[in-house]
């Protein structure tokens, strides 16, 4: 049955899933805050800042006004950057009714408490519960109509039902799952172990190094998630190894690519001074390295990742700190 579904978020990802949800029938309209970015979004039938080369059709509504995109939505889906989630969010304060189905796409972590973009937006909206959505999805192939497959999690089993049942097609296949921290975090850290990843080929240490970083980088996650309540089953999942693969082997990752480049030599500030995207790894590595000092879980990729884009250590010497770890088990700690 056709909903009208509003995307707050006019980005890359919100673009794409506003065509995935106009192709299964659905009314779509998406929110940005420049209004003239929004006029030549109109004006070109392209979103050409963030999905270029993708033609828009004129179905797909957008706007910069807060109340009218969600006047009449039936689902609201929360699609900004996690740098910028909470202060929008907090800008459609009173405009969401509590009784509207919320569903967040974002892949990251609040501040200091380190907070999931679920909680965030259930404290802002004194709604819930909120449901995320999470796998291995690059925007572009998702807008193209290429075959993918995610997962809607939420506490509540109904919820999540509801979220498949809106966003499933053919070409964009949706599981479900109860646990949303997993699958929240998987989406969270595996950006993180991206950047990482992508310095190790910039500095060109070959395959067998790429692998072990992205194994290793997985049982890092899984002991993050397993402390804070998580199931370790998720982590092997389309929102944990599904995510972290897909994240770890494609230029089309800007994560990947900014840990290339430094990899390659160039200065973290130069890199993203030149990029209109977000690479949500360089942010959360800060909060993924805080999160496990608090819950007391080794974290070495995550903390030589921050210090790499957060202390200005060179990727070698980073490289060097993960080599000369002490030999251990590879099963000496819950999750691996």
């Amino acid at each position: 049955m056709s909903k009208n579904i509003a995307i707050i978020g006019d980005g890359g990802w919100g673009t794409a899933l506003g065509l995935t949800l106009l192709r299964k029938g659905h009314k779509v309209c998406l929110w940005g805050p420049f209004s003239d970015t929004i006029e030549r979004i109109r004006a070109s039938g392209e979103n050409k800042d963030y999905l270029p080369g993708v033609r828009l059709p004129a179905e797909l509504k957008w706007t910069a006004d807060r109340a009218r995109v969600v006047e009449q939505a039936e689902a609201v889906v929360l699609a900004m950057p996690t740098k910028y989630f909470r202060a929008v969010l907090e800008s459609f304060s009173g405009l969401i009714p509590a009784s509207i189905p919320v569903i967040s796409v974002a892949k990251g972590l609040d501040g200091e408490e380190c907070r999931r973009m679920t909680e965030v937006a259930e404290t802002i909206l004194k709604a819930g519960p909120v449901a995320a959505l999470s796998g291995p999805s690059f925007a572009s192939e998702v807008a193209g109509g290429a075959p993918t497959a995610v997962v809607a999690a939420c506490r509540d089993r109904a919820l999540a039902a509801y979220f498949q049942d809106v966003f499933n097609t053919q070409r964009f296949r949706v599981y479900t799952s109860e646990d949303v921290v997993g699958v929240e975090l998987g989406g969270t850290l595996k950006n993180v172990i991206a950047v990482g990843v992508g310095v190790s080929d910039g500095l060109g240490l070959g395959h067998n190094a790429r692998a072990a970083l992205v194994t290793r980088g997985l049982a890092e996650i899984t002991r993050l998630g397993v402390a804070m309540g998580a199931c370790p089953e998720t982590f092997a999942g389309l929102s944990g190894m599904g995510d972290l693969v897909l994240t770890c082997t494609s230029r089309l990752s800007r994560n990947y690519t900014v840990g290339e480049r430094m990899g390659k030599g160039e200065k973290i500030g130069d890199i993203l001074a030149g990029m209109k995207q977000v690479a949500e790894g360089v942010e959360n590595s800060a909060a993924a390295t805080a999160l496990a000092k608090r819950l007391g879980v080794p974290a070495p990729i995550a903390a030589e990742v921050h210090a790499l884009v957060h202390q200005g250590k060179a990727p070698r010497d980073a490289v060097e700190s993960l080599l000369g770890r002490d030999p251990r088990p590879e099963r000496d700690e819950p999750g691996y």
